[in-house]
């Protein structure tokens, strides 16, 4: 599966949410030294109850606006 995701980091609370068939994932994490991606990737794994290992970030390692696989 790939998804296209919008990433805010700083958020209060870790959390999903689809607007207009678009993801926007909230992250408490900071956007330094590749932190948020980390929080992004156990966030994810943990959403749909898969291993970290089977996530990858595709496209938009140091951008806001990235594109997700998650292998099965």
């Amino acid at each position: 599966m790939i998804i296209e995701i919008k990433v805010i980091p700083n958020a209060r609370k870790n959390e999903i949410k689809e607007e207009n068939g678009k993801y926007k994932i909230y992250l408490n994490a900071p956007a330094v030294d590749g932190k948020a991606n980390k929080k992004l990737i156990e966030f994810l794994a943990e959403h749909y109850k898969v291993r970290k290992s089977a996530i990858f970030i595709r496209r938009g390692e140091k951008s806001r606006h990235k594109v997700i696989q998650i292998i099965d």
